[in-house]
């Protein structure tokens, strides 16, 4: 079984029977000759992914728990809500989501440029033929792509395909464009694994960070791709939302890539010992677990219930726009109506969630 790689393999296209084009834009991947879409950079990529994480199996280890029963909070607006919003003219909300999404999505291109610290350097075991040590030859150049896209060879990635389902919905200026957040990690909050050299651990964090937003996206795609198939929504455009669903979908597809290599990195460091000079290695599980149930907390917890409020005031801000205002009145109201519980202060559901978990088929989905 082949376990290291080269840059290039990494990076490797399939030969498309088609490229992607979509509401003007040409996007990353392509179809093969039946039609059916082939995220990009793939040719090898899926297939070393398979390999580390079978391999990590086969050495007894675990792999990290990395799925959406993390999340404690659903959606805001619910998918009710939404609707309400869009049966009655009120596209704002989900054209401004879309648009952050897909300006979020192109900060992932600094992944391309960025020269990670190697881990070969802090643990014991040799990593040249594991996950971990290919994040500096092809693996974070490839998420990258993905996410932000080729400028010099004027293909999209996620960025662009998220503004052209925005595009087809709406048009590319229904409304003013939104800001979208700083940053989406977990705010700064001094050194959490002062037994690593501090670019290591930003590394280890960024990994991380990562993963969760990943995670926290298929609540997204859930969202958006039920939305885009309701017969209601957007009645007098079906074709342009059924287009809209196709791309969201592919976007998911390249996507799932990214969850896996990421899983099977933070659960190869979990195994590995690193070195500590006073004294015996330092189990990796002992570094990793105290931080990622942190992350979880803020991602799956504490995010949503500190966003909740500004989003639901931006939102009611939306329904007064409405042109007739005894409309906006009625439809604020029914809003209000809708509006789901709080996210409490505390969820058994977190402290419950499995830290780590054998099933690796989500690799391989």
């Amino acid at each position: 079984m082949q376990l290291a790689y080269r840059p290039e393999e990494i990076l490797r296209e399939h030969d498309y029977a088609r490229r992607h084009e979509e509401a003007g834009r040409r996007l990353h991947g392509g179809f093969d000759a039946d039609g059916a879409y082939v995220s990009p950079r793939t040719a090898v990529r899926w297939d070393a992914v398979r390999a580390w994480t079978a391999t990590l199996e086969a050495r007894g280890e675990t792999l990290l728990a990395a799925d959406r029963s993390l999340l404690v909070a659903g959606s805001y607006p619910t998918y009710e809500q939404m609707k309400l919003l869009l049966a009655n003219g009120l596209g704002r909300a989900l054209w401004n989501s879309l648009t952050i999404t897909g300006e979020v999505e192109g900060r992932g291109r600094f992944l391309v440029d960025f020269v990670p610290p190697d881990f070969a350097d802090v643990v014991v075991e040799d990593v040249s033929e594991r996950a971990v040590g290919h994040l500096g030859r092809g693996l974070l150049v490839a998420h990258g792509l993905d996410e932000g896209g080729d400028a010099k060879a004027g293909v999209g990635g996620h960025d662009a395909m998220w503004f052209a389902v925005r595009d087809l919905l709406f048009g590319a200026d229904a409304y003013p464009t939104p800001t979208a957040p700083p940053r989406i990690g977990r705010p700064e909050a001094g050194r959490l694994a002062p037994c690593l050299p501090e670019a290591h651990e930003r590394l280890l964090l960024l990994l991380m960070n990562v993963l969760m937003v990943e995670v926290r996206a298929e609540k997204l795609f859930d969202f958006t791709e039920r939305l885009l198939r309701d017969p209601e929504v957007f009645a007098d455009a079906r074709d342009r939302a059924e287009r809209g669903l196709a791309l969201v979908r592919r976007i998911r597809a390249d996507e799932a890539i990214h969850v896996a290599y990421l899983r099977v990195v933070l659960s190869e460091l979990r195994g590995l010992s690193f070195r500590n000079g006073a004294g015996a290695p330092i189990p990796g599980h002992e570094i990793l677990d105290p931080i990622w149930e942190g992350l979880v907390r803020w991602h799956g917890h504490e995010l949503p219930r500190q966003s909740r409020a500004q989003a639901r005031k931006n939102l009611r801000g939306y329904v007064r726009e409405h042109p007739d205002p005894e409309v906006g009145e009625a439809v604020l109201a029914e809003f209000d109506a809708l509006e789901p519980p709080p996210v409490g202060a505390d969820d058994g559901a977190l402290a419950a969630a499995p830290r780590v978990e054998r099933d690796a088929r989500a690799a391989g989905a």
